[in-house]
């Protein structure tokens, strides 16, 4: 394994230097504690986007155990060169596994502190659960969950610690933690109501100042939950790490270890990703305004590892890598398609696979029960289903509809999380295409309120989870307006009342459609949208997902 990772930073070492030089950590001054022409190493290893995949997936790949025999042994190759390693993770640690979900993401955060992780940003989906949950996992974390932009409304005081200060091999190390405001869109209104999510561009500049002041690190690191989007193009998502860079002094920030939007960060060259970027391939992080910016995709798909060296107050990054863990590839053996591992395998630590074997075995017996099956692919695919009508976003909102006995359902596809692919359908299945325990919400209002609400949803961008699908409704989009809307296959009538289903979350207000909470003719069902969904497959089941395939009821001129 030494031999790999010395050759992939080899080649990373050479990328890196083709793109640029050096990050400027900050003038020397006689109060910096270390000396003069001396090199000191620094390794940083880094995740993000965790998703609740403490246990690897059906064809091993990833999971907390083999994460920490690779970060074990990249601590001690560190060590041996004379390095000191911090380890850090962009945040999302809920959300994405039934049997994580379940739990609260207990496995995960105590994972995560066997694993020896040092402090993460607190992410969006930290906010998934009441705010109790997110204290409780506070306490199993046995390393700082950090965030310097979200305030108490009531007290204007940070609700969260904003930074935590590390010394490794003398020199003085601050990171800080800085969350997406986009929580306040994309974030449960009933859960994050007393919360405030202020610009964390603006929050980092004040409290990398008062660092300066008081703590006088000499290398500073944001760790974020913002998104990286390639020359600061965020398009409806609020700014995230190249506009932070962008906007900091050039020097008073050295590293943004980042998370969000769930990519490997290698870059072709400067604001241009490498599309061609394959797992175990070399990898050139960004730079922007003199700080590196890098981010490890997501699940655990990879650890990300930089070698830095210090000297006279410059950082320079040696080398870079993202290692997969477990990864594998599809190649033909004797004419037929079979997965194998793109690096060595990579042995699960024995203690922790134990820990959590548990763990995930609560929740096996009743997940993993057949409820339905299908005679073909329900897509959920994030690049497909924020993009256009989908068989599944119209099979769920279908269910919504049916359980409410509604004339039309509303369904943002930011809460289809996942795909089902042909043949069984477990109870997992169904939780991991919805995972967030919304409620099903019906309101009754007039055909003219209907046409003001779907002239705001009906018109949500593309690739966002805002963008709608829809069941019992066809209409045309066109600049910006809502035409030709037939409910039920006839023209809307603006004096009828209508019915319509959306989820708790939007109802409230998410993904900035109009909230219906203080409507008259709002209620919530009180039935639980993953519920709903496994109900309705289970009473249909056989699906024929041609029957929900669409039709063009909904164009886009």
């Amino acid at each position: 394994m030494k031999e790999r990772l010395c050759l992939k930073a080899a080649v990373s070492a050479a990328l890196i230097a083709s793109l640029a030089g050096c990050a400027n950590s900050g003038s020397e001054t006689q109060e910096q504690g270390w000396a003069p022409d001396t090199t000191y190493k620094l390794t940083i290893l880094h995740t993000n986007d965790h998703h609740g995949r403490f246990w690897h997936n059906r064809y091993g790949e990833y999971g907390m155990a083999a994460r920490k025999t690779l970060i074990d042994d990249l601590r001690a190759e560190a060590k041996a060169e004379g390095s000191e390693v911090l380890l850090l993770s962009g945040g999302d640690i809920n959300t994405g596994v039934p049997e994580s979900d379940l739990l609260q993401a207990e496995p995960d955060f105590k994972g995560m502190t066997q694993i020896g992780y040092d402090a993460m940003a607190i992410g969006n989906h930290e906010f998934d659960n009441p705010l109790s949950v997110l204290e409780q996992q506070m306490q199993w974390a046995d390393f700082p969950m950090l965030s310097a932009n979200i305030y108490d409304k009531e007290t204007g005081e940070r609700k969260y610690q904003a930074y935590e200060m590390f010394e490794r091999n003398g020199l003085k190390i601050a990171v800080v933690g800085l969350t997406t405001e986009d929580t306040a869109k994309i974030g449960n209104p009933e859960y994050i109501g007393s919360l405030d999510f202020r610009d964390p561009k603006a929050e980092a500049k004040k409290v990398i100042a008062k660092l300066k002041e008081t703590e006088k690190p000499d290398i500073i690191i944001a760790a974020t939950h913002m998104g990286h989007y390639a020359d600061g193009k965020s398009g409806v998502n609020a700014p995230g790490d190249v506009a932070l860079a962008r906007y900091m002094d050039e020097g008073d920030l050295d590293l943004i270890i980042g998370g969000h939007s769930q990519e490997p960060v290698c870059m072709e060259g400067p604001n241009m990703y490498n599309k061609s970027f394959e797992p175990g391939d070399a990898c050139t992080p960004d730079q922007q305004n003199g700080a590196w910016i890098m981010q490890a995709h997501e699940w655990g798909k990879y650890v990300g590892k930089a070698e830095f060296e210090f000297q006279n107050g410059d950082l320079s990054l040696v080398s870079y890598d993202l290692i997969p863990v477990n990864l594998k590839k599809k190649i033909k053996v004797d004419g037929e398609k079979k997965r194998v591992f793109i690096q060595d395998e990579i042995e699960k630590d024995q203690a922790l696979y134990d820990f959590l074997k548990p763990y995930q075995d609560k929740g096996q017996e009743k997940l993993s029960v057949k409820i339905a099956e299908s005679n073909g692919k329900l897509v959920g695919d994030r690049n497909i289903v924020r993009f256009q009508q989908t068989n599944l976003g119209r099979l769920i909102a279908t269910a919504h509809m049916e359980r409410a006995k509604a004339d039309f359902a509303v369904m943002n596809s930011g809460g289809v999380r996942d795909s089902i692919i042909a043949g069984d359908i477990t109870y997992k299945d169904v939780l991991k295409v919805q995972p967030f325990g919304n409620m099903v919400t019906y309101t009754d209002m007039s055909g003219k309120e209907v046409m003001d609400y779907l002239n705001v949803v009906g018109t949500k961008p593309v690739d966002s989870g805002a963008y709608a699908q829809f069941a019992g409704l066809s209409m045309a989009v066109e600049d910006g307006k809502v035409h030709d809307v037939k409910i039920g296959g006839e023209p809307i009538d603006m004096d009828k009342t209508y019915r319509f289903t959306v989820p708790s979350f939007n109802a409230a207000g998410g993904d900035g459609y109009p909230k219906l909470t203080n409507h008259p003719g709002n209620v919530n069902t009180g039935f639980v949208d993953a519920e709903v969904l496994k109900d309705y497959l289970e009473d249909n089941s056989p699906i024929d997902v041609n029957d929900y395939a669409p039709q063009g009821e909904i164009v886009y001129k």
